[in-house]
């Protein structure tokens, strides 16, 4: 019994059926100027010429929504939309749900008027008066029983009211809901804010993860050698690391703030020496080799590339510690080659395994490059080759 009440306790049954309601109500006046079954049939004309309207679609959708959902903005998955037609089909969409929307509530306006008449019309004759004349149903004859069926029809008009509700929003939803192209191309949004918050995920790891990391190893280093000048050379290089870490913080917190507001000023390979700056500070000795025109190499290519070669330089202070280190960087016609190695210091726990790894493949796979990372006779690389085109 209380399940049955529920929907009445629900602001939406109420709404869903003024939205019925507000359907019929220029028609009517004008049913009451001129009564004749023309002016229906016109009624029904003019709504099929308002749907070939696109702003028509927009304003059904955003009545639809706040009357039958409830909800006024727009959600993650909108069931109903609130743009324009676009194409001849929603224009057709928005003709049938026009006219379905008239006929269903020509019936529900029709059935709240004279379902509570009837009732009326049954308690009278079973008193043994006279009935109304304006009834959709007569009750002529007079029966003492006509007055225990008399709530039937009040019993009757909320079940028609709340299935009218459901049945007038399954419409909605199926023809003011998105098209396969607006279906697809709110799937590729979806995507795009996936793709650049995993990018930005990425961004913080490597950023923050290397500044960590070096931090890690300076401090360690410093208290083990117990010299007041080498603390104060590594004291030196956490603090410029620390900055670097907080200004890239910014640029993606900026990016946070403002979505539409594209990133800048990200690090490319020309700043490359300041990694491996921070890489001998941490006490590692690096040997680096650049080939080839780096400052022509493309903007997306130089920083993923800059970016892989932090993860490198992070994972082996991380891993493998104050070790030598090998860096090649060479641009070529049409690649840019990455190549790291250092000796290995500890067992390999497994194939490929590591957030750091996984991100080094995935920034090579997103620009269509190649990225191979391992054992390599004794020493542990990270091979990664970059389309410049």
């Amino acid at each position: 019994m209380v399940r049955m009440l529920r929907p009445w306790t629900r602001a939406v049954t109420y709404t869903r059926w003024l939205h019925l309601l507000v359907a019929i109500v220029w028609p009517s006046l004008w049913l009451f100027v001129q009564e004749a079954w023309w002016t229906q049939a016109t009624a029904a004309v003019l709504l099929g010429l308002a749907g070939l309207v696109p702003a028509t679609r927009l304003v059904e959708g955003f009545q639809a929504r706040l009357l039958l959902t409830g909800r006024r903005h727009d959600s993650e998955n909108a069931e109903i939309v609130t743009t324009p037609s676009a194409t001849w089909a929603d224009r057709g969409r928005t003709v049938v749900w026009l006219e379905a929307r008239l006929v269903l509530g020509w019936i529900v306006a029709h059935l709240s008027v004279q379902l509570p008449l009837l009732a009326v019309d049954l308690l009278t004759t079973g008193l043994g008066h006279e009935p109304a004349a304006d009834g959709f149903v007569s009750v002529e004859e007079h029966h003492w029983w006509h007055a225990l069926l008399a709530p039937l029809p009040l019993l009757l008009l909320p079940v028609i009211v709340v299935w009218s509700g459901h049945l007038i929003t399954a419409l909605a939803v199926r023809l003011l809901g998105p098209s396969p192209a607006e279906r697809l191309a709110a799937m590729e949004e979806r995507t795009e804010q996936l793709l650049e918050r995993t990018r930005i995920a990425r961004e913080l790891h490597d950023s923050i993860g290397h500044a960590l990391t070096v931090a890690v190893v300076q401090a360690g280093a410093a208290r083990a050698a117990g010299d007041p000048a080498f603390t104060d050379r590594a004291l030196g290089a956490i603090e410029e690391t620390g900055r670097a870490a907080l200004e890239d913080l910014e640029r993606v917190l900026g990016v946070l703030r403002e979505s539409g507001k594209p990133v800048s000023s990200r690090p490319t390979l020309a700043d490359a020496d300041r990694l491996l700056e921070s890489a001998r500070a941490s006490g590692a000795k690096v040997d680096a080799e650049v080939t080839g025109p780096v400052d022509t190499v493309p903007g997306p290519v130089s920083r993923e590339g800059y970016r892989i070669l932090q993860e490198a330089l992070t994972n082996v202070l991380r891993h493998a510690g104050a070790v030598p280190v090998r860096v090649r960087v060479r641009v070529a016609a049409d690649t840019l080659v990455l190549a790291i190695r250092n000796p290995l210091t500890e067992p390999i726990p497994g194939p490929g395994r590591g957030s750091g790894l996984r991100g080094i493949r995935e920034r090579a796979a997103l620009l269509g490059g190649l990225a191979r990372t391992g054992p390599d006779e004794g020493d542990w690389q990270v091979h990664v080759e970059l389309p410049l085109s």
